[in-house]
């Protein structure tokens, strides 16, 4: 992800003091939370569904998934090449 867009997410957080609310197991349920609701777009079609609303729900995984990044001073970049390792 690019840098701009990782410090747009971070504001986001601290502009609206979420960082109270972000401990990694509530971070962790908002992001099954979130990926539950990006599934529900593929419910009842694996070709049928609303693109717009894929783009979001996948928006707010990836949101989610960088806060927790963040809180617990992980890379992504890192951490994913570790795992393809």
């Amino acid at each position: 992800m690019k840098q701009e867009t990782i410090e747009r997410i971070r504001k986001f957080s601290t502009d609206r003091d979420w960082e109270q609310f972000h401990s990694p197991a509530n971070l962790a349920k908002s992001i099954s939370i979130e990926a539950g609701e990006l599934l529900e777009c593929f419910q009842w079609s694996d070709t049928e569904y609303d693109l717009q609303q894929v783009k979001e729900e996948l928006a707010d995984v990836i949101v989610y998934c960088q806060d927790l990044l963040d809180r617990l001073g992980l890379d992504a970049d890192e951490i994913v090449n570790q795992k393809m390792t």
